[in-house]
C-alpha cells in the first residue's frame, strides 16, 4: 500500500496527505489513459497542475482511497460509450445521430468527419457539436445496422 491519505474537507474538495505528513488541499486525480487503462497511471494533481503522487495502480491504495478517487474522477470525467447506431439524419454533415449508450439513448450532432478519431483498429471517439465525446470501444461490437451506419463516415 501506497504512504499517501484522501480525505474531503467540509466544502467537498480532496485534501492529500503525504507519507511526510504534507497536506495539499484541492488535489485533483487524473488518469494518464482514462479509455485503454482506466485502473492503472493515476496522478493527483495540486491546484496549479502539479503532480503530487503517482499510482500505478487503485491496487496500490486503501479502499477509502480508491472510492475517493474514482468518485472524483467519475464526476470530471464523461465519456459515454455508444452501443448501438439507431438512426442518422443524413449521410452529408452536419448529422444527427441517434444512438444508444450506457447512460441511456440520446442525440447527438456529428459537424464533420473529422469528429470521428481512431484510437485504435477497433475503438472511436466521436465529438458531437457540443464538445462531448462518445466512445466505441469495439467497432466490431455494435450490431450490423450500426456498423453499416457508421461506415458511411469512416
Amino acid at each position: 500500500m501506497m504512504d499517501l491519505k484522501l480525505q474531503r474537507n467540509p466544502f467537498g474538495k480532496l485534501i492529500l496527505t503525504t507519507a511526510d505528513g504534507l497536506q495539499h488541499e484541492g488535489v485533483m486525480p487524473v488518469h494518464a489513459f482514462p479509455i485503454s487503462a482506466p485502473e492503472f497511471g493515476i496522478s493527483i494533481l495540486s491546484q496549479e497542475g502539479h503532480e503530487l503522487a503517482w499510482i500505478d495502480t487503485l491496487e496500490n491504495v486503501t479502499q477509502e482511497t480508491r472510492e475517493l478517487i474514482q468518485e472524483e474522477i467519475t464526476q470530471r470525467e464523461f465519456i459515454p460509450e455508444i452501443s448501438r447506431i439507431l438512426t442518422v439524419s443524413t449521410f452529408a454533415t452536419p448529422s444527427i445521430w441517434k444512438v444508444e449508450t450506457n447512460r441511456g439513448n440520446t442525440e447527438l450532432v456529428l459537424q464533420g468527419e473529422e469528429n470521428i478519431r481512431r484510437l485504435d483498429r477497433k475503438a472511436l471517439l466521436i465529438s458531437d457539436g457540443n464538445g462531448i465525446q462518445f466512445l466505441i470501444r469495439n467497432t466490431q461490437d455494435l450490431d450490423r445496422h450500426s456498423r453499416r451506419l457508421l461506415d458511411r463516415f469512416l
